[in-house]
């Protein structure tokens, strides 16, 4: 396609036109959506089995006794999950010689922070999202009244930063608890921590996954149909039924979807 020079985008300080995509009717438009929509479902089906082999990604135990401070005092890494079975935990900056300190953390920090979806939502598939940084609780108490945000947040007592690759940059750590023992699955940072933020994605790190029926996932993972567990943010009820109406509206949502683009998967 054919970038062109379009003059209503001129700048009238002389800078460099900016160069647009052409301008078409409704149907060259929907035909071109048509097209790019293949690439975008391929690229949705290639994210799903990196996902399903991020499930299968080996695990290695935590072995080491880390302590963190919280509102009420110390914690192990096992208090962090808050009785939940997955834990993940983003390194946050916030702390003195950071930019911004004390007032504000890390900038770039803050903006991964502001994206984090309700937290409720993660909590229902058994899963805590939590951070950590090396200022006091103190501090830490004021910075989340100030920004509004409500994640869990503990501060660094010891090497847990630098054993997990988060000493010198930002980056999530995923943690699955079996019994009393605990075992790393999966680490992100980079770019790819940059994205983090829904209840998808954060989902799609863990070991366990979304925990939908449709998820290509090792035998005896915990599943369920897609849809059914949602709920408003402040009425979700541990072990609850799914609620007759949310059902036949989600399921008639799915055979919409599935008329669509004749696939099984949601």
């Amino acid at each position: 396609m054919t970038m062109t020079k379009t003059g209503e985008f001129d700048r009238e300080d002389g800078v460099a036109v900016m160069c647009t995509p052409p301008i078409v009717s409704s149907e060259e438009w929907e035909a071109a959506r048509e097209r790019l929509l293949v690439k975008e479902k391929a690229h949705t089906r290639a994210g799903d089995a990196l996902a399903a082999e991020r499930r299968r990604m080996p695990w290695t135990e935590v072995e080491k006794t880390y302590r963190f401070d919280g509102p009420q005092g110390a914690m192990s890494l096992a208090d962090l999950f808050e009785s939940r079975r997955q834990l993940i935990v983003y390194r946050a900056f916030f702390e003195p010689g950071v930019l911004g300190w004390p007032d504000n953390a890390c900038r770039g920090c803050s903006l991964v922070a502001d994206q984090v979806a309700h937290l409720a939502h993660l909590n229902a598939r058994d899963t805590t999202l939590a951070y950590v940084s090396r200022a006091p609780q103190a501090d830490i108490a004021r910075l989340k009244a100030q920004k509004g945000w409500t994640m869990p947040w503990y501060t660094l007592t010891d090497g847990f930063d630098a054993d997990f690759g988060v000493d010198l940059w930002h980056g999530h750590n995923v943690f699955i608890r079996v019994g009393e023992r605990i075992f790393r699955t999966y680490f992100i940072n980079v770019r790819g921590d940059e994205a983090l933020g829904t209840t998808w994605q954060f989902l799609d790190a863990t070991p366990l996954g979304r925990q939908e029926t449709w998820e290509d996932s090792p035998e005896g993972y915990p599943q369920s149909p897609p849809y059914k567990w949602w709920n408003w943010h402040d009425l979700y009820v541990p072990e609850a039924t799914t609620d007759p109406e949310w059902a036949a509206v989600s399921d008639a949502g799915v055979a919409s979807f599935r008329a669509l683009e004749g696939s099984a998967k949601p």
